[in-house]
């Protein structure tokens, strides 16, 4: 859709138009101290409540209260194979089939946990590639496994830089990269969606590119999990992890999610850290077995799940469920394609977007450079009644979240920014 217009009446009439804008009312709108809701636009680093989450929350704390420990067995989700209320679902979400796809842990955690087995570092192939303007806790993780491994951190992380003068990873400059040091590379460790620009990386061609030379493959998608879709199946990525308490609204601090491709799901060879959740399900009580691995991603868990925090994510998914994902990723280019038109009509040379202007390049997050300003900008957005992210030195993030933004969030978050410029 290109025909967009100025003006509030026409981001309303976009509102009683869309189908899906009544799942707003599903979620707890944040509001200021005189009862107003804020513009909501931080769901790329904490989503809404659901309004589901506290009675899935108090059913989980009731059967505690009354079964104890069957709660295990009799409880009316039981515990013991809770994780396996969110695999289908999660799975569909980020495009893997439910063998490929668990939810366990915290996000480094699980990443610590693939490179484990992944990350195979010889004398001579020992490298990790990452793009430049990874997220920080990325960045850590990769240069603490060169490290644990005996590798200077220094001489092993290559970095896909954005070329001088541009903020947006060019494939050419990887291809570069892989030409001159593929051979020297064991892992290639993208951010699916980087966290600043927004950029929404190519997953299979980075895939098949890393592949042809012989690198291992994997992904942080916690900026793309419910934003866009990732298709990770048919990426062929070897692994990926995301969080799950930004686009998939289960809380801060939430679980993470794992994925393992299909073709390693039977594999004993590789290397991994275990525990008894991934010792086989039929034996797992026996306790006097020798380790027995399960098949597929839930072959890397390491403990019984947090169930409270489960239920938080059974929630969120179950409105997920309701909506389809398909229709929201639909909506979500609508509402993205509309804020950068207006945006765009500002027509201030202080004002750049850096994020991709093709929707298949981007989820609905847009990261807007601002010339000479520093923070007090976004402190100024707040005092509006404006809830963005600011990101050093100059990038105010917002993401106009499908499930529960609307075109009116939209215009009036223009305006506001608008009065403040001027």
């Amino acid at each position: 859709m290109s025909n967009y217009q100025l003006g509030l009446e026409f981001a309303k009439e976009q509102d009683r138009n869309d189908e899906l804008s009544l799942f707003r009312t599903q979620f707890h709108m944040p509001k200021d101290k005189n009862g107003n809701e804020l513009i909501y636009m931080t769901g790329n680093s904490l989503g809404l409540q659901p309004k589901l989450t506290k009675d899935y929350i108090n059913q989980e704390l009731e059967d505690w209260a009354k079964l104890g420990v069957e709660g295990h067995t009799d409880g009316r989700h039981p515990w013991l194979n809770y994780h396996e209320y969110l695999t289908d679902t999660m799975a569909e979400i980020v495009g893997a089939k439910p063998i490929e796809v668990v939810v366990m842990n915290s996000l480094t955690t699980n990443l610590h946990l693939m490179m484990v087995s992944f990350y195979k570092p010889t004398s001579k192939r020992y490298k990790i590639l990452i793009e430049a303007d990874a997220f920080p806790s990325d960045k850590y993780a990769v240069e603490s496994q060169l490290r644990h491994h005996g590798y200077d951190d220094n001489d092993g992380l290559i970095l896909w830089k954005s070329r001088e003068g541009e903020e947006l990873a060019n494939y050419d400059d990887l291809e570069n990269l892989l030409k001159v040091h593929g051979n020297e590379i064991a892992l290639i460790m993208i951010g699916g969606v980087n966290y600043y620009t927004g950029q929404f990386f190519d997953l299979k061609r980075i895939t098949n590119l890393g592949h042809s030379h012989g690198c291992v493959v994997g992904f942080d998608c916690a900026h793309g999990a419910g934003n866009v879709q990732l298709n990770l199946h048919d990426s062929g990525a070897d692994f990926a992890v995301w969080c799950s308490y930004k686009y998939l609204n289960s809380g801060p601090g939430s679980l993470s999610g794992a994925f393992v491709h299909e073709r390693h799901a039977h594999r004993k060879d590789l290397n991994r850290f275990t525990g008894w959740w991934s010792h086989n399900k039929d034996t797992r009580f026996k306790m006097r077995d020798e380790f027995d691995q399960l098949p597929g991603a839930e072959g890397w868990q390491l403990s019984n799940p947090p169930i409270l925090s489960m239920a938080a994510i059974r929630a969120s998914l179950d409105v997920f469920k309701q909506a389809g994902f398909q229709k929201l990723c639909e909506k979500s280019r609508r509402l993205t394609s509309y804020f950068e038109f207006l945006i765009n009509t500002l027509n201030n040379s202080d004002i750049k977007i850096i994020t991709p202007h093709h929707p298949e390049e981007r989820g609905c997050q847009l990261s807007i450079q601002v010339k000479n300003a520093d923070k007090s900008l976004h402190h100024k957005l707040t005092e509006a009644g404006v809830i963005s992210d600011w990101r050093e030195p100059d990038v105010i993030r917002c993401a106009p979240v499908p499930l529960y933004n609307s075109f009116e969030d939209v215009y009036k978050l223009v305006e506001r920014l608008k009065k403040i410029l001027n």
